[in-house]
């Protein structure tokens, strides 16, 4: 095994056999040698939409494979840490993905980084040569203290993004460090998630990342997306190298994405697949064949958004994202999404995973979403 090569660990899943596997992709990625052991090591997971959607958010079983991996390793101050996005809600997400069976099974403590009794907002200078962030925000770049010294596990899902192609652990920093007004970076997104990137190596005992491909995600996401099953699991201390893998498994050219690229020429991690190794159940020879041939696309909302983010109306984009205005646009994203396009074709898909695949029947063991209060869709099908 080449010691400068960044290691990625590859593991094919099952339903029966999900929290083992959790544990082998770990502990082939070498968890134990990026975590501090004396450190509190906080879990964050990935909310990109408060309603039950295959691919969109976490897993359940995500939360539980790292949980019991952890604790049985001896790492046992763990607790998991939430963000808030303008058009998401934390704690519902929480509720309707079936965190909150997890959470109390493992004695897991949530804390929110939009609660002042959890942490507070601090401004913080970076050591290192930023590319945009301290343009973005000249008055200066505020993080959340709760994240200094203590170990970090990103827990994304494998998909992709109207925004970045691709997300996995780079862009999952992008909710845990930056606060609401971070929309304010999204026509530099690739830069900032490189400048976030080296704020975490500047500010963190250990940084791991897991990523579950059981259930992909191929269109507009975070959200709108078509899920496609993979039956895989990624970890690697390397966030550069994990999201390298999986851009390339989506179908993305590592190197020409560029946060991916960026943060290999700055020495952020490893991007090119020719300083990466592989290992598990899959090597990177494997790796370099495959393209699953997702796409990306628009759905409504991400149109809009382009116009002013990349588009013709890029310099309206100010008054349009960083003014009262925003929330016009905050509002129409939240009735597209949770009240036109979700009861109209969403609820379609998920019921369709729930009913005809192994994960949705596993999901279905953590707890019914459709039970609980606050989605609003049709009800189960009979027979559920």
């Amino acid at each position: 095994m080449a010691q400068d090569k960044a290691i990625v660990a590859a593991v094919r899943t099952t339903p029966q056999t999900i929290l083992e596997d959790y544990a082998r992709v770990m502990e082939l990625a070498g968890f134990a040698e990026a975590l501090d052991p004396s450190k509190q090591t906080i879990l964050k997971n990935n909310i990109s939409w408060h309603l039950l959607y295959p691919s969109a958010n976490t897993t359940p079983w995500q939360i539980e494979g790292v949980t019991k991996t952890l604790q049985g390793a001896g790492y046992d101050d763990l607790v998991v840490v939430e963000n808030r996005t303008v058009v998401t809600k934390a704690k519902k997400g929480e509720h309707l993905n079936n965190f909150t069976t997890v959470h109390e099974k493992y004695g897991l403590p949530v804390k929110y980084n939009f609660n002042p009794h959890d942490m507070r907002w601090v401004t913080y200078e970076p050591k290192g040569e930023m590319l945009v962030l301290d343009k973005v925000f000249p008055k200066g770049i505020r993080i959340p203290d709760y994240f200094f010294d203590r170990n970090v596990v990103h827990l994304p899902t494998v998909k992709t993004h109207i925004y970045t192609d691709y997300t996995c652990a780079l862009k999952n920093a992008f909710g845990a460090l930056l606060d609401k007004t971070r929309h304010y970076c999204h026509s530099r997104i690739h830069e900032t998630l490189v400048d976030l990137l080296r704020i975490q190596q500047e500010i963190q005992a250990g940084t791991f990342a897991v990523a579950d491909g059981t259930t992909c995600g191929s269109g507009p996401g975070p959200r709108t997306m078509t899920p496609v099953v993979k039956n895989l699991l990624f970890a690697s201390k390397d966030q550069t190298a994990i999201d390298a893998v999986c851009a390339k498994m989506i179908g993305f050219d590592t190197m020409e994405v560029p946060c991916i690229r960026l943060a290999h020429e700055h020495g952020l991690g490893k991007g090119h697949l020719d300083e990466i190794e592989v290992i598990g159940d899959m090597d990177t020879a494997e790796v370099k064949r495959t393209n699953w041939d997702f796409v990306v696309g628009d759905n409504a909302a991400s149109k809009i958004g382009d116009l002013f983010w990349f588009g013709p109306f890029k310099p309206l984009a100010k008054l349009m994202f960083q003014t009262p205005m925003v929330n016009a646009f905050i509002m129409g994203s939240f009735v597209y999404h949770d009240y036109i396009w979700y009861p109209m074709e969403g609820r379609k898909v998920v019921d369709d995973w729930l009913d005809n695949t192994e994960w949705g029947q596993l999901f279905l063991q953590y707890g019914n979403p459709f039970a609980k209060d606050g989605m609003p869709a049709a009800p189960p099908k009979k027979g559920r």
